[in-house]
């Protein structure tokens, strides 16, 4: 529970979760991805946490993580506002968080989505209606490199990604 006492259940896992205003956009996208995009539940993990191996170790996380065939796919950052703002993080997590980068990055506010190629951090789509469903990845699985991140790089990513960290806003918006 938060401060407040609210709650909300995750679609997914069925778990109590604090409120916050970012959790309200994950439970829409969780909902998306199974009614509307063609994913069973089991094929999307909620809240994947990886290390992050600087002078101190500290946790990052995942919003979500769809994987096809048990690849890793797409890794979804929900968050309020601007998507812009958020490509490098939402970038550095889906390539930090397992032994290969994951192909695809999505960041959505729940109104609007940008798809990302996690390798190069060009934006190929812009839409919630763009976010690959299953037919996609059944297809686009196969041609997807998986390609770990290079030991000089993952220092530099750790380090955006804990900058973003340091600038996270409070779970429930005051305006």
């Amino acid at each position: 529970m938060s401060a407040t006492g609210e709650s909300i259940q995750d679609y997914i896992t069925g778990r109590e979760l604090p409120y916050s205003d970012d959790e309200y956009i994950r439970q829409d996208i969780e909902r998306l991805l199974v009614h509307e995009k063609g994913y069973r539940a089991e094929m999307i993990e909620v809240e994947r946490s990886f290390v992050i191996r600087l002078e101190e170790e500290a946790l990052g996380r995942l919003e979500l993580l769809v994987r096809y065939e048990g690849r890793p796919f797409m890794a979804i950052k929900c968050v309020r506002g601007s998507l812009v703002t958020r490509e490098r993080e939402a970038l550095a997590a889906s390539r930090l968080a397992l032994d290969v980068q994951i192909p695809l990055t999505v960041i959505t506010n729940g109104d609007n989505a940008e798809i990302l190629d996690t390798l190069t951090g060009q934006v190929l789509d812009l839409g919630l209606d763009k976010i690959p469903d299953l037919d996609h990845a059944k297809t686009r699985i196969k041609e997807l490199e998986y390609v770990p991140l290079p030991d000089k790089r993952r220092e530099k990513e750790e380090r955006i990604y804990l900058a973003f960290m340091t600038f996270q806003c409070p779970s429930k918006c005051p305006v």
